[in-house]
This record gives C-alpha cells, sequence and structure tokens, in this order.
C-alpha cells in the first residue's frame, strides 16, 4: 500500500526531499535527471521514495522533462473496424509502456487530416499517421520537428510500419486464376491512398503473369456504400469475378448483387481485402486477404518509442507479411 506523507495524504515530493534531507529541486534532478546529481545522493532520494511510495504526477513531470507521456494516433475513418483494429493494438502496446492515447479521425479528409496531424504532433511525445491520404510534403515537416511513425504508408527517412498489400493482391489473383476466371473487375479505393497504389501496384504485376484481363474501375469510397455503387459498374459486363478494395466496400457489393439476383459466387466471384470479423461472419463467408493489424499497431509503437537511431544507421521501415484466406465467395465461373 502507498505510504502517506506528514499530513496523511498521498506521498509528495517535499516530503521525499524532507525524508533524504535534500532539497526539492535535488529530487525532482535525481527522478528527472539522475546523471545530474551524485550517486549517493541519488540513491539516498530513490531509497525515500520508495519508502514513500512515492510516484511522480505526469503533469508535473511533464513540466520538468517536456514530456507528456501521451502518443497520438491520426486515422482516416473510425467507421472502418480495419482502422479501430489498429487502435486497439497501438492502445495495448502503449498502455504496456506506460503511456496514453489520444485519437483524432480525418473522415478520409486530407485538409482535416493535415490539421490534425500539425496539431497532434505539438501535444504529444510522439505520432502514429494511419495510411495517410496527405502529399508527402506535410508529412515531411512534420517528421523533420517532431517524432512521427507512418502506418501503411512509405516516405524516405520516416520510421514506417508497412503491410505487404501488393503481395496479398498478388496472392487474390492467382486463386481466381487457378479457378479459371480470365475478366476481373477491381474496385478502385481512394487515389490518395497509399495502399491502394499497392494494390495496384500487385495486381498490374500479377495479371499478365496469369493470363488474366483486369480492368480498374473507380475510385469509389472505401465504404459500404462505395462497394453498392461500385456494383452497378460490374452487372452485365461479363466480368466473372469482383476484387473489391477492402471487405467493407465488398459487403456493399454483395448486397447490390444480392438484390439484382446475381448469385455469389454461382454467377460471380467476390474478393474483399484486410479480413475483419465481418468477412467471415457474412453469408457466403468472403475470400479475402488477411492484413496484420495487431502485428502493425504494435510494430508503430515499437518504432515511435525507439526513437532516432545512431548517426548514419538507416531508418526502420518494416514489411509485414499478408495471408490469403480463401472462404465461399470465389468459385470456378460457369
Amino acid at each position: 500500500m502507498r505510504q502517506r506523507g506528514s499530513t496523511g495524504a498521498p506521498a509528495t515530493i517535499r516530503d521525499v526531499a524532507r525524508q533524504a534531507q535534500v532539497s526539492v529541486a535535488t529530487v525532482s534532478r535525481a527522478l528527472s535527471s539522475p546523471n545530474l546529481v551524485r550517486e549517493e545522493t541519488r540513491e539516498r532520494v530513490l531509497s525515500a521514495a520508495a519508502e514513500l511510495g512515492y510516484q511522480p504526477n505526469r503533469a508535473a513531470r511533464g513540466l520538468i522533462t517536456g514530456r507528456t507521456g501521451n502518443l497520438g494516433i491520426v486515422v482516416p475513418d473510425l467507421d472502418n473496424p480495419f482502422f479501430t483494429g489498429v487502435l486497439k493494438a497501438v492502445q495495448a502496446a502503449a498502455v504496456q509502456a506506460d503511456y496514453s492515447v489520444f485519437v483524432a479521425d480525418s473522415d478520409e479528409d486530407p485538409v482535416v487530416e493535415e490539421k490534425l496531424v500539425r496539431t497532434m504532433a505539438q501535444q504529444v511525445d510522439g505520432l502514429i499517421v494511419c495510411s495517410p491520404g496527405l502529399s508527402d510534403a506535410p508529412l515531411l515537416e512534420v517528421a523533420a520537428k517532431s517524432s512521427l511513425v507512418l502506418l501503411n504508408r512509405m516516405l524516405p527517412e520516416v520510421p514506417a510500419a508497412l503491410m505487404n498489400a501488393a503481395n496479398g493482391i498478388e496472392q487474390l489473383v492467382a486463386h481466381l486464376a487457378e479457378l479459371g476466371h480470365r475478366r476481373i473487375a477491381f474496385l478502385s479505393g481512394p487515389d490518395t491512398s497509399w495502399s491502394n497504389t499497392q494494390r495496384r501496384t500487385g495486381l498490374r504485376a500479377a495479371a499478365p503473369k496469369h493470363g488474366l484481363t483486369v480492368t480498374e474501375l473507380g475510385p469509389y469510397p472505401p465504404r459500404y456504400e462505395g462497394g453498392v455503387a461500385a456494383a452497378e459498374d460490374v452487372l452485365g459486363r461479363g466480368y466473372t469475378a469482383v476484387i473489391a478494395y477492402n471487405d467493407v466496400m465488398a459487403l456493399g457489393v454483395l448486397a447490390r448483387l444480392r438484390e439484382e439476383g446475381v448469385r455469389v459466387p454461382e454467377d460471380m466471384s467476390l474478393t474483399g481485402f484486410d479480413d475483419l470479423v465481418f468477412a467471415g461472419l457474412c453469408d457466403p463467408a468472403m475470400t479475402t486477404v488477411a492484413m496484420p493489424v495487431r502485428e502493425a499497431g504494435r510494430l508503430a509503437v515499437e518504432l515511435l518509442l525507439a526513437g532516432p537511431g545512431e548517426d548514419g544507421a538507416p531508418v526502420r521501415q518494416e514489411w509485414l507479411d499478408t495471408k490469403l484466406v480463401v472462404r465461399a465467395t470465389t468459385a470456378p465461373p460457369r
């Protein structure tokens, strides 16, 4: 149980100073900058603090050290379970490191996103920007002044946790080709999305290898209603399979196809991307690509807390593997 100070209240820095027979300023230096005090004095302060059960006030400690004890994360859309999954992983890793997490949602608006990134970077000890749609310049500017990590975006000299979406879509294309599909539609996500660029890169590399004709449609909002609208563009066009930008969009496509009497996968195969929990629960269950969301969130916090490496050391930009998950929405074409 925590000890009490002379007044019966929780122990304060003054109680520790009195117990160690030093000044309050010396206690502060011993706890925040131990290299500034003699070892004997530091040991006396630490012993007194332990005996009294003293825990430095985070706000007061922040005034001394310039640290807040908080991390920040900016995401494009908290309605998308993909980003809530990232957030849960970031939160868990931050708590283990004794940090709190501030969250901001840009609602897929690059103007709002830039404002949030610039503001939050000044208020936290480090900032994670998840799948940003910003141009390079503001991100590089913030990274030059603050501790910044990108998740699913690559920029020179900025630490990043990256999910290999290009390889994931190559796995999807190979799966559909093996089933016998030859005409496929890809429902593109936002043009500003680095992840969408990665998907298109993988698609363009894989399609010729497997003799597939792939038509890129869109861009569409990466949401359920975006999938509903996209379904109108694939009906009656002779496509035997559709790859949606993400699972949420794929669910919208599935619903609209059902309304039009198009059976999945008997009449048309359909895949999502991300492997959200809904992909396994919908009817029929969705073939998709599993993204390493938890691993990416943990890695982003790790990169943030690691700080800058030694001079001349390469910035850590680590790739995480994706995995094809075959379920019931894909089958050989009729």
